[in-house]
């Protein structure tokens, strides 16, 4: 069964990104910021408050120290202080949910931390490492490092598909600053396609392989709700006969 996922909670202070009240209900899974690129402690707790309300498990979704960037721009960090950086986060995160009587589901990476763990040892490592101590899954990308690696580790990968993002020739994402609208049937066809062959065409043309244990939708994309009703419109008949 391939679950839908979202990065969300991403609203900080008086700040709001995504409609995270409209997306809940859609999804299966939540991708909930850790204060380091978005959100804080209140968002935080009133994102899994939502989950547990529709029932949606919770990841953990830390970054780079970059809350100006929202996590997009690159930084160099060394393997040890990106580990303490992640366990900081997940940390954080794993406290709320200990005070809503819920688990850990799984750790995903935010932005140029995902890329980076992609295509740097040191970094892939460093995501490892933390997931040694909370020993839950590691969302990543098939045909790179974390698929590689996280396994090598003894970590379950979980294989994601980007209904939101284009991919390059060398089947890496193409991550913006800031996400444009989606077309929303051309997303659900390429999330079946995803799911049926384990393909997807590249913004170059080219035929990626890509495998779609999970789909995500970014909160911050600006029709990320219809987007989101129309991929698990989508998915939910193929899903059904798996």
């Amino acid at each position: 069964m391939t679950l839908l996922n979202c990065d969300m909670g991403e609203s900080f202070g008086l700040y709001r990104i995504g409609d995270d009240a409209g997306l809940m209900p859609l999804i299966d899974v939540a991708n909930v910021a850790c204060g380091f690129h978005a959100s804080d402690y209140n968002h935080m707790r009133s994102t899994v408050q939502l989950a547990k309300k529709h029932g949606v498990k919770v990841g953990a979704h830390p970054s780079l120290p970059d809350l100006q960037g929202f996590g997009r721009r690159e930084m160099k960090i060394g393997r040890e202080e990106m580990t303490n950086c992640i366990i900081y986060q997940i940390g954080a995160l794993k406290g709320f949910l200990q005070a809503e009587g819920m688990e850990l589901n799984h750790i995903k990476p935010h932005g140029s931390l995902y890329g980076m763990a992609a295509r740097m040892e040191d970094i892939a490592h460093a995501i490892c490492d933390a997931a040694d101590i909370f020993k839950v899954p590691l969302f990543g990308m098939v045909g790179t490092l974390h698929e590689t690696i996280y396994q090598a580790r003894g970590h379950e990968f979980v294989s994601e598909f980007y209904a939101d993002l284009e991919y390059n020739d060398a089947g890496g994402l193409i991550i913006t600053r800031e996400h444009a609208p989606t077309d929303e049937g051309k997303a659900a066809a390429a999330c079946i396609r995803a799911m049926n062959e384990g393909k997807v065409t590249s913004i170059g043309g080219v035929e990626v392989t890509v495998r779609a244990d999970t789909i995500c939708v970014h909160s911050d994309t600006p029709n990320a709700v219809s987007l989101a009703r129309a991929v698990r419109d989508a998915i939910s008949p193929l899903n059904a006969t798996r």
